[in-house]
């Protein structure tokens, strides 16, 4: 961190603590001129726009990810922080890929892996949702793959 009193380029944080903003307030001396100054660190988020299946964009949506879950564990014993965990996980997942642009196919088959863990019945519903399941036989045969891995 670059002194604004000096120019040198060498400090050392002499405190630190968050900041009411959500930011983390720095109180660093400079290791030439001895002097102290304040600096403000804040997390920065890169946008992730999602590609839908019809070529279109918006914006990522973390409440869009977690109502698709609560939907597919409605009345299963899943608890909320659970699908928070869920969510939270996919999301960070995302950011820490450094891709912008992500697929909403990635999206589904992160929820689906997560839900596959979480609770079986969840999974098959979302899946025949997100895969759009035309007949009993496609049904049939994601319950089949389903009990061979076990």
């Amino acid at each position: 961190m670059k002194c604004p009193y000096c120019g040198f380029q060498e400090s050392k944080v002499v405190d630190s603590r968050p900041a009411d903003d959500g930011s983390i307030r720095r109180r660093r001396e400079c290791l030439q001129c001895e002097r102290r100054f304040t600096t403000y660190e804040t997390v920065e988020s890169l946008p992730m726009v999602v590609i839908k299946k019809d070529g279109s964009r918006q914006s990522f949506d973390r409440s869009k990810v977690l109502r698709g879950i609560q939907r597919s564990c409605e009345k299963r014993p899943v608890p909320v922080a659970e699908m928070e965990r869920m969510t939270t996980e996919i999301e960070q997942e995302l950011q820490n890929n450094l891709e912008r642009e992500i697929s909403t196919e990635l999206v589904g088959e992160m929820v689906m892996d997560k839900l596959k863990k979480a609770d079986e019945v969840a999974y098959v519903r979302f899946a025949s949702v997100y895969r759009q399941f035309k007949d009993i036989n496609t049904f049939m045969s994601e319950l089949n793959k389903l009990l061979n891995e076990k």
